[in-house]
């Protein structure tokens, strides 16, 4: 019973913070993306393929961390467990946010050649 209640709370908050950082970042990043590159088509690409892996990436891990939780017996700790695994999934998104803006400004002089 508590290991249901568990996952339904972590895939309702883990699935509202993915989608709703994805767009956020989605919006924000053509604003970088054409700062970095002056090519408004390219970065459109670019910024549709960064946020098809993200997604990617994210849900990914949530379904995979379903699998490898223990039992469950007490509320106390199904917010414990639920906590920490939402706050992994937080730390993945902001790592994964800040590769992606420096890898882009490090690659931007390769990105922009023609």
């Amino acid at each position: 019973m508590f290991n249901i209640l568990s996952y339904l709370l972590f895939l309702s908050i883990s699935f509202y913070i993915t989608v709703d950082i994805g767009r956020r970042c989605y919006r924000a990043g053509a604003v970088y993306l054409e700062y970095l590159i002056h090519d408004v088509d390219f970065c459109l690409t670019i910024n549709r393929i960064l946020l098809g892996c993200y997604y990617l990436i994210n849900l990914g891990y949530i379904a995979i961390s379903l699998t490898s939780w223990e039992k469950i017996v007490s509320f106390e700790q199904v917010l414990a467990v639920t906590a920490i695994r939402i706050g992994n999934i937080m730390l993945i998104l902001c790592v994964l946010h800040y590769l992606n803006i420096f890898t882009l400004y490090f690659l931007r002089k390769n990105l922009t050649l023609k």
